[in-house]
């Protein structure tokens, strides 16, 4: 019953969006065979013995009858999910001299193991590779599709191993063809929208000022058309941006093609989604749709379909750009800057104010629908605006008026200007977040604003989110001063009788 020998090998597991190493320690004794993991693991984990049985014997290489205890320390955090099979696996083969094992702890083995011993990659990638970096290890994983930055090796089958870690070819990263931010706009154009230059114009002013963007219509307004081109206006993500976004959609397991390309995210979750879904959680706790939208656009359709707990779990997100999920193991962090748009009826039929319907609804039912939205959530979208139906003839004729280039344009044009007036100012970031006195309003935009707020009754927060949109408007229009005009049209985007 003596000790045959031990082995260590480096792995990891997730916790949110972040990734924590763990050593998988794998001692052999003469006692009954067979393979016992330890060390606070779960079902995924404990079903590693079988795909790592299979996988060394499937592959010519020689499982002694003996008893492998696998440790995976520390103890006192869970463990989850089939990326521990490979580093197993190789724990168990170098303790037993089957591979070399010059190498072996300078890496950070991550992939789970087929039967017939290929190695297919898991979820998180991203954030494995991040805390190869911080580790200064060299990540070995399946042949990924993503980008690495720490050099990673691939490894798509245990007998790639034989000859040990130094003879793992490099992964190699996709071919990302980035398009041109002055004349790539994608399939998809604002040109192709007809007849709606007033719902084009608040577009602009949501995406210069990233302010939350509500569409009241009725049905074949375009309202879903107009919003799946809002990514067409806004600028590439930075590096920044991009590293976060792909760090996100790894740990939920989603494609990382179009955001290693530049392009922002776009969810649009449908009306049924849960709480859950939408803010994240389940176990292992996943991302939600509000942090798979961090760095892009949440569009949320038909609004007030959307369960009343649902809608007001986005106020803390929206406020913070951050949700905080807590369990009993601790408090889980995901990302979420996210613009908000959505689309709404103006009541249960749609056609409520319809030119060319008659509205079908008792008042009580119109009250209840638009109630569902919740005042507390309506205080934080900052641009509510009417979308009417097209008119035919400009439909058939084809006129679609702005292009998404010339409200990128003015996007760009906009955000650079205010980039120049803060930095001009020395304002910070709580500047940036300030109240009324820090926007630069001059004496008849300030009247206008405090004569509005009396006539319409509004809150401290109405005031200063109408503030902030006539900031964006005077940003568009490159004027260091918000005047009277810029406020007026504001109120405009910000006051309605419904909804």
């Amino acid at each position: 019953m003596g000790t045959l020998g031990s082995f260590s090998t480096h792995a990891a597991v997730l916790r949110g969006v972040e990734a924590l190493p763990v050593t998988v320690e794998v001692s052999v004794s003469q006692t009954i065979p067979g393979i016992t993991i330890v060390g606070m693991a779960d079902t995924s984990v404990h079903e590693a013995r079988y795909r790592v049985r299979g996988a060394i014997k499937n592959r010519g290489f020689e499982l002694p009858r003996v008893h492998f205890t696998v440790n995976l320390a520390p103890s006192e955090i869970r463990k989850t999910g089939t990326g521990f099979d490979l580093a197993i696996a190789v724990a168990i083969l170098a303790c037993t001299g089957q591979i070399p094992t010059d190498g072996l702890d300078e890496c950070l083995f991550v992939g789970e193991l087929g039967l017939a011993g290929d190695v297919s990659e898991v979820r998180g990638l991203v954030a494995f590779d991040m805390l190869a970096q911080q580790e200064h290890l060299t990540l070995v994983t399946a042949n990924a599709r993503f980008a690495s930055k720490s050099g990673a090796l691939a490894c798509d089958d245990i007998m790639d191993l034989r000859k040990g870690v130094g003879e793992l070819p490099m992964l190699k990263p996709p071919l990302v063809e980035a398009g041109d931010d002055e004349s790539d706009v994608g399939p998809l154009d604002f040109a192709d929208v007809v007849d709606q230059e007033m719902a084009k114009r608040a577009f602009v002013i949501a995406a210069a000022g990233n302010h939350g963007l509500l569409m009241v219509g009725p049905p074949g307004a375009g309202k879903s058309m107009m919003a799946k081109r809002m990514p067409t206006i806004l600028s590439k993500l930075s590096d920044r941006e991009r590293s976060e976004a792909m760090l996100i959609h790894s740990v939920a397991g989603q494609s990382l093609e179009t955001i290693q390309t530049g392009e922002r995210p776009f969810r649009a979750p449908h009306h049924a989604i849960s709480m859950g879904g939408m803010v994240g959680g389940g176990r292992p706790v996943m991302p939600g749709e509000v942090s798979l939208a961090h760095a892009g656009v949440l569009f949320l359709d038909e609004l007030p379909e959307f369960g009343p707990q649902v809608l007001q779990s986005l106020r803390q997100p929206i406020e913070d750009g951050v949700v905080r999920i807590a369990r009993v193991e601790g408090t889980y962090q995901f990302p979420c800057k996210f613009m908000l748009v959505a689309a709404a009826n103006p009541c249960p039929c749609g056609y409520l104010g319809d030119r060319d319907h008659i509205c079908t609804c008792t008042p009580a039912r119109i009250q209840a629908y638009q109630a569902r939205i919740g005042g507390p959530l309506m205080d934080r979208i900052d641009v509510l605006v009417d979308v009417a139906r097209p008119a035919p003839a400009r439909i058939i004729q084809g006129d679609g008026g702005t292009t998404s280039r010339q409200m990128a344009e003015d996007v760009t044009r906009a955000r650079e200007f205010a980039a120049w007036r803060m930095r001009d100012e020395g304002a910070t970031e709580r500047g940036r977040q300030g109240g009324v006195a820090t926007l630069g309003l001059d004496g008849a935009a300030q009247a206008a604003l405090e004569g509005m707020a009396k006539r319409l009754g509004l809150g401290g927060r109405n005031i200063v989110r109408i503030a902030r949109v006539a900031r964006t408007i005077a940003d568009l229009a490159e004027d260091e001063r918000v005047r009277k005009e810029h406020v007026i049209e504001a109120c405009a985007f910000r006051t309605r009788t419904s909804l």
